[in-house]
């Protein structure tokens, strides 16, 4: 069952579109989401969601805003009718990028699409693509599959301010996009007639996970493959892969791939590091090792910092190299279309 108590804004401590984060009287931290509640201010009492932060789950430590009890009501119109947390107390009319006109392209005409099972995937896929490939207009489809805000996402802000994310859609339930769309076939196809080249798709912070083989949200990846094959486009698994996770389902190839690699109906390509050790086997698979270029040295001339389960580059060589790969394999397959 949900938690909620009530609590004084005593500081406000990051205000961005869609999202502030601020600090409580009593010294715990929280977000509101300002799409779904409206602002808050320095004094505001408030109705926090502490749930999460209760049962020591993967939220970084913060309540979740759930309404200001300085207002009595609070509007603000959306830009459709199509519905998004629908039916529940916090539904949002987010309109859809296809509500009032269909898109004007039927396939996705042999773009490649990055598949990303974890949010830090795309920042480094994003991040060597735009190296590789600087004229390449890139876009992100923000999956259902952990956060549903998109304004959560601190990595896809400094993504969109060092210039490697060109535009960004948000498919099922998630939301806060540049672009709307119901369901990830038609959120593929709205960043295509958006004229994006490559498309990197991965759900937004916050991979859910019981540790069991089918009871995580990155399954989604094997459905996301076969539909991206489906539409005509060439899909590449961006392979989970780590040489610094402690969990041995986890270390070398994820269990998380491997399970949506025998998923999948489609034959995605896997493109795989050179620096990669002994266990990486392509065999059977539409895969190719790939020379990528220095992560470290692409990750800071962009300015980014990108962590994985708080461990960065120098604590998970692997999974950045792996994600480098498939940004590396992609850029290869533009270069064929």
């Amino acid at each position: 069952m949900p938690s909620f108590r009530r609590a004084t804004v005593a500081e406000v401590l990051v205000a961005r579109p869609g999202l502030q984060r601020v600090r409580l009287d009593d010294g715990d931290r929280a977000y509101a989401l300002t799409q779904l509640i409206g602002s808050v201010e320095v004094g505001d009492d408030v109705i926090v969601n502490t749930t999460a932060v209760d049962l020591g789950l993967g939220t970084g430590g913060w309540h979740v805003v759930h309404w200001n009890l300085r207002r009595d009501e609070w509007t603000d119109p959306g830009r459709g009718h199509i519905m998004k947390l629908r039916y529940t107390s916090l539904q949002v009319d987010t309109g859809s990028a296809t509500e009032k006109r269909d898109t004007t392209v039927t396939d996705l005409g042999g773009r490649p699409v990055v598949v990303c099972g974890v949010h830090s995937q795309v920042g480094i896929v994003a991040a060597v693509a735009r190296h590789l490939r600087p004229e390449a207009r890139i876009a992100y489809v923000m999956t259902d599959g952990a956060a549903l805000p998109l304004a959560l996402s601190d990595l896809v802000v400094e993504l969109r301010g060092c210039g490697a994310l060109d535009r960004t859609v948000t498919a099922g339930h998630a939301f806060g996009g540049d672009l709307e769309a119901v369901s990830i076939p038609s959120a593929l196809l709205v960043a295509a007639d958006d004229d994006a080249d490559l498309i990197v798709v991965g759900m937004g912070p916050g991979v859910v996970g019981t540790g069991s083989r089918l009871g995580n949200t990155a399954v989604e990846v094997a459905s996301i493959c076969d539909t991206v094959d489906a539409l005509g486009g060439r899909a590449v698994l961006c392979l989970r892969a780590s040489s610094g996770d402690k969990r041995p389902r986890h270390r070398g190839v994820s269990h998380h791939s491997l399970t949506a690699i025998e998923l999948s109906r489609s034959t995605p390509a896997i493109f795989v590091p050179m620096s990669a050790p002994p266990g990486f086997d392509l065999t059977g698979l539409d895969g190719a090792v790939v020379e990528v270029p220095d992560v470290a040295s692409v990750l800071d001339a962009a300015g980014l910092r990108i962590t994985t389960m708080g461990r960065d580059l120098t604590q998970d060589e692997l999974f950045f190299a792996a994600a480098a790969a498939a940004a590396t394999g992609a850029a290869g397959l533009l270069d064929a279309q």
